[in-house]
């Protein structure tokens, strides 16, 4: 049935009823009684409209599907569609109230700073990161002009010149930021913040290990290409000079290989193709091994001690050597004739822990900071007279990371060091 049809057919069908009323009191009571009737009807049916509609008023000013009036006559159809529009509307307002919530707890997590801007540039909102980039408080801030929040030459040019195609990168708050503004919809901009500070300091230390790796290679290769040369230009060297020079071609050639060995074990350390494997390392086997290597490269110069008083591990027992290994052949290049070295493995507090102390040259506190950056040397002379190739405690410092461990150091120019492998109790055999 058409809609007008569904409106129109019940109310002729009271007003009818109505009339039948009142014509039957007047057949039987008269016409005063049959009018006063009809007047009474036709008055009780205003007032039920006029209380709907005061009904219908209030919840119009605080709508809500679960105070809708059920209404009689024509006001049931009403009130049903209200509700179904009301519910239909709540609902939609919930589902937005979630998206936007899901919006808001990503916005949070998202490593990218993100703020939204009026089209004067006033603060309307802005996430975690964009807080942290710009040190913005949006409580406090939101309202304010990013202009006046921002006092950066750059950013204030990037902001007058409207040139937003291209980001602008800048140092800000001591970080290195790339910034972009975009606009959207008619009044609004995004400014989109990235923090490109460990990009940065990645991208110099890769120059960084390029520019040592070559310069560490150079020395080597000029000497062992410049011996050649001189034979190449002197068939009849005497016999003596000549194995001279082959000897110290040896040992630069034997150089070259040590430090591209070293190389590529740090490369396949940080490198994720290269998982950690792990196995029971029998510690006490590991440590005299450790010893023997140090003692032969000591040549009796030195006093080598170890004690072992600690369980055995679950970890890679070649990164284990190698790393065990570099701390005790860093203390024997560094120890002068005469001095001690004492190995130890044992159980800590909370943890596990291989200490390598020496009686050595010591070391300034400045550099100790340091002293795992690749191809950095305190004393770069006595480096090359030792034969080490600057990434040994690179190499120490991650496999340690791989094994969730750490490197402690603790030393005073004259007076020894102590460097100390630390791993986590959770490397114990299940």
């Amino acid at each position: 049935m058409h809609p007008r049809l569904l409106f129109w057919v019940p109310a002729l069908l009271r007003l009818g009823l109505v009339f039948l009323a009142a014509g039957v009191a007047w057949w039987l009571f008269g016409m005063v009684a049959g009018l006063s009737l009809a007047l009474l009807i036709t008055m009780t049916l205003l007032v039920v409209q006029l209380a709907y509609l005061h009904q219908l008023g209030e919840w119009l000013d605080h709508p809500h599907s679960s105070r809708l009036p059920d209404g009689w006559g024509s006001w049931t159809d009403v009130f049903a569609r209200l509700y179904r529009l009301r519910r239909d509307d709540e609902r939609n307002q919930n589902e937005l109230a979630e998206w936007l919530a899901r919006f808001r707890q990503a916005m949070h997590l998202l490593p990218e700073g993100v703020a939204i801007m009026d089209d004067v540039l006033f603060l309307e909102w802005c996430n975690p990161a964009a807080e942290r980039h710009l040190g913005l408080t949006l409580e406090k801030d939101k309202g304010r002009r990013v202009t006046n929040l921002i006092r950066h030459p750059e950013f204030i040019d990037y902001i007058i010149l409207g040139r937003y195609e291209q980001p602008l990168t800048l140092s800000f708050r001591g970080r290195k930021l790339v910034v972009q503004i975009i606009p959207f919809e008619n009044r609004r901009q995004i400014l989109v913040t990235h923090d490109a500070t460990e990009t940065e300091r990645i991208e110099a230390m890769r120059r960084d290990f390029i520019a040592n790796a070559s310069h560490e290679l150079r020395t080597p290769l000029t000497v062992v290409v410049g011996f050649l040369e001189i034979a190449m230009a002197d068939p009849g060297m005497d016999e003596r000079t000549r194995v001279a020079h082959l000897k110290l071609m040896t040992e630069q050639a034997q150089r070259m290989q040590r430090l591209i060995e070293d190389m590529l074990t740090l490369s396949r350390l940080e490198s994720s193709d290269y998982p950690l494997k792990r196995e029971r390392v029998d510690v006490k086997t590991l440590v005299e091994q450790v010893a023997l290597d140090a003692r032969a490269l000591s040549n009796g110069r030195h006093t080598i001690d170890f004690t072992v008083d600690g369980p055995d591990v679950m970890g890679s027992l070649d990164e284990l050597r190698s790393a065990f290994g570099n701390l005790a052949t860093n203390a024997v290049r560094y120890t002068p004739e005469g001095g001690s070295i004492k190995l130890a493995w044992e159980r800590g507090a909370n943890d596990l822990r291989f200490s390598v102390a020496d009686t050595g040259i010591g070391i300034d506190e400045q550099h100790i900071s340091r002293l795992t950056e690749r191809f950095y040397r305190v004393d770069k002379s006595r480096s090359r007279e030792t034969q080490g190739t600057g990434l040994g405690l690179a190499i120490v410092k991650h496999v340690l990371l791989r094994h969730g461990g750490k490197l402690t150091i603790s030393s005073q120019a004259g007076q020894g060091s102590v460097f100390t492998a630390v791993l986590p109790n959770t490397s114990l055999p299940g």
